[in-house]
């Protein structure tokens, strides 16, 4: 009698096991995480650094990693002042360039 239990007990923890590892086999994977602000940050200055080498790459890319972004405030003032006299479709096509920068 107890052989027969043992037996059962062991085909029914099998089949659960089975069953699980089907389960988690064909859930979806997770999607990969998001590039921190900081990655992005980098891949932009890498992109930017372009050919530079030693000490050259090394400054720009601690002044660009340690750069602040303006805030959209900062952005207007700079790009009205940069428009200067420019009027009418001239000023919106620099003030668009400017801004998306």
């Amino acid at each position: 009698m107890n052989k027969l239990i043992t037996i059962a007990a062991l085909a029914i923890s099998a089949f659960a096991g089975s069953a699980y590892a089907a389960d988690a086999a064909s859930a979806p994977k997770a999607a990969a995480p998001k590039a921190t602000t900081q990655q992005s940050k980098m891949a932009t200055c890498n992109q930017e650094a372009g050919d530079k080498k030693g000490d050259d790459r090394k400054a720009f890319m601690k002044t660009c990693l340690s750069a602040k972004k303006q805030s959209q405030q900062e952005k207007m003032k700079t790009c009205n002042k940069d428009a200067g006299a420019k009027k009418g479709d001239e000023r919106k096509a620099f003030m668009k360039e400017c801004l998306s920068k």
